[in-house]
């Protein structure tokens, strides 16, 4: 495995964990993950770049060894704040490559149609967003929010860290022992002794009062100027958030074909945490995208 290290920077009041590979010198690839997880989650696929570069990937918020937000409530702009203050930090000037999968593809792809100046070339790893919604939901949305914040969510524990990687491997029966054992260490901490508790906020788990609408994300993403690569597995389970298979299919395609210079790759034999089911393919696909003329 390629070395990675950590830093700790102030951002927006929060102390944020940054994971890094490579040499400072070398050329930067932003990589941000998804919802519930964590920046080591992209270790194997940085393995198997073969090019040199200074791949940086953050904690989100609430996330890994980033601090909790200290709110009740995760907000989706948040993150495209937390994104804004740390490009500028690592490239305040200089447009960069940006990645971004699931919750973090949907981020990227959002802020890339919002900062398009500051995009060279995007990679979107199944980041297509929530189901559309209707004004007459926001009643009933608002009320069960309110009901959460009595009862705040909590997360489960387990007794030993061989059990984390069980539930890594049951979300992901793709995952091999060794992956699923590395993943358990940056996925969780011993918070006592016989006691494993997942390195994320419980708030995450609680619904946003907020309805997702699309046509809003849309008009971001037609304002897109890099050149933008969508990869989605084969065997994905977007149909979990999205709805039914056929309706999904067709929302998800007009999502998509919404980013003027798009290209799309469908990775066989895979599902949605697709970088690590695949690794060495997406290594090779998106090295040679961010390195095409």
């Amino acid at each position: 495995m390629k070395a990675s290290r950590s830093e700790f920077l102030s951002l927006r009041g929060l102390r944020y964990h940054i994971r890094h590979w490579g040499e400072e010198g070398a050329p930067k690839l932003f990589m941000v993950h998804g919802w519930m997880d964590v920046s080591a989650s992209f270790q194997f696929m940085v393995d198997c770049l073969q090019r040199d570069w200074h791949v940086i990937a953050p904690d989100w918020r609430g996330f890994g060894l980033t601090d909790n937000s200290g709110s009740d409530t995760y907000w989706f702009p948040d993150y495209m704040g937390d994104l804004d203050a740390i490009l500028g930090h690592y490239s305040p000037t200089e447009p960069v490559n940006l990645l971004g999968h699931s919750m973090g593809g949907n981020v990227v792809t959002t802020y890339a149609g919002v900062r398009n100046a500051r995009i060279a070339r995007l990679v979107n790893l199944e980041g297509v967003g929530m189901p559309a919604t209707r004004p007459e939901q926001a009643p009933r949305r608002y009320e069960k929010w309110l009901d959460e914040l009595r009862t705040p969510p909590v997360l489960r524990t387990y007794a030993s860290r061989a059990e984390v990687a069980a539930r890594l491997q049951k979300t992901n029966p793709r995952l091999s022992d060794a992956r699923a054992d590395f993943l358990s260490q940056h996925w969780s901490r011993e918070s006592a002794p016989g006691v494993w508790e997942i390195l994320g906020d419980p708030a995450h788990k609680g619904i946003s009062p907020l309805l997702y609408h699309v046509e809003e994300i849309m008009a971001c993403w037609s304002r897109i100027a890099a050149p933008t690569l969508y990869l989605e597995a084969e065997d994905t389970d977007l149909w979990r958030w999205m709805g039914k298979r056929e309706e999904a299919r067709g929302e998800i395609d007009r999502r998509i074909a919404t980013i003027p210079q798009v290209s799309t790759r469908m990775i066989p034999d895979a599902g949605h945490m697709l970088h690590h089911d695949q690794p060495e393919m997406l290594a090779e696909i998106i090295e040679g995208f961010l390195l095409a003329s």
